[in-house]
């Protein structure tokens, strides 16, 4: 329930607040933006439409590009407004319903990495069994329980910023509405919501990423009874995820585990884990994927025919 709430919107400082800076913050978002919507985008189409691409690992690589599509559209749209607007104001009901998207989508990701790390090691070392056990029905089911985990996690941000009490100034340090920043307006004592932060977002970043790590750790050192090509074309795959796996849970862990103290660095870190590894993932996935690859060119290949013959 909100609290003694005299602020009704809030101003985003943005990145910038030089004139000719907001417009490079523009044409950058803006590219890296649609760069992040074509890849996901493509990966997405390609393995809906692909009879190739079946796999339990391809079901949850949908999802990831699903999580991150959603995750950026949550944030990059409005940036670009922002840098080109003189007022960057917010209304309150649309800073919390950010505050939901991002997490939501955010630790959506998350749950999907770990269940993408679960496929491979299924994969690797229960080979025979693979099927079986990542069947359709179960990954689907785990898709569910990520769907549902997420939820639950974006309801305690919510639950902790209505909590807050905003009876003074209203100007955000940031780019977009997060919890972190919002803890600095609060006019009330933030230790115990800062805790639960911690425990809350800072817990799940740290503990997927250890949990990851561990899962790679022990589906490399099983790689040693596989043949050549299979160690090769599973080494390949892994250091696929692993990439991944650094570029997103290395920034978030740097930001959300150490919510009661902030550096200049924050807004530079968290453009890269908003907008910059959304970016990345289609080009990791599909420069190093060749089955990946292979879909897109066929899908490609449809296209111009279809288009020829009309």
């Amino acid at each position: 329930m909100q609290l003694n709430n005299n602020v009704t919107e809030f101003i985003l400082i943005g990145l910038t607040q030089d004139p000719l800076r907001k417009k490079m913050v523009f044409f950058i978002f803006l590219l890296f933006y649609l760069g992040m919507l074509v890849g996901n985008l493509l990966i997405i189409i390609t393995i809906k439409t692909s009879q190739a691409l079946q796999s339990p690992m391809y079901f949850f690589l949908f999802y990831l590009s699903l999580s991150d599509t959603c995750f950026s559209t949550s944030i990059a749209p409005r940036t670009l407004v922002d840098s080109l607007s003189k007022k960057t104001t917010i209304s309150f009901s649309e800073c919390i319903i950010q505050v939901f998207t991002l997490h939501l989508f955010g630790s959506l990701e998350v749950f999907i990495l770990i269940l993408m790390a679960v496929d491979r090691y299924v994969a690797i070392c229960k080979p025979l069994y693979y099927m079986t056990i990542m069947s359709h029905r179960v990954c689907s089911v785990l898709v569910a329980v990520a769907w549902v985990g997420s939820c639950a996690h974006s309801l305690v941000q919510i639950f902790l910023a209505l909590r807050l009490p905003f009876c003074g100034p209203n100007e955000i340090d940031h780019y977009f509405c997060d919890l972190e920043p919002l803890l600095k307006l609060a006019c009330t004592d933030t230790y115990v919501t800062n805790l639960l932060l911690v425990f809350n977002s800072g817990a799940i970043c740290t503990v997927g990423f250890v949990v990851l790590m561990f899962s790679y750790v022990i589906i490399l050192h099983s790689l040693r009874n596989h043949s050549m090509e299979g160690r090769r074309k599973a080494l390949s795959t892994c250091i696929s995820h692993i990439i991944v796996v650094i570029l997103f849970f290395v920034p978030c862990i740097f930001i959300y585990t150490r919510p009661a103290t902030t550096f200049p660095m924050d807004k530079m870190i968290a453009v890269f884990y908003t907008i910059g590894t959304p970016l990345l993932n289609p080009l990791i996935y599909t420069l190093r994927n060749a089955e990946v690859k292979n879909a897109m060119r066929k899908l490609w290949s449809k296209k111009l025919v279809s288009e020829d013959m009309s």
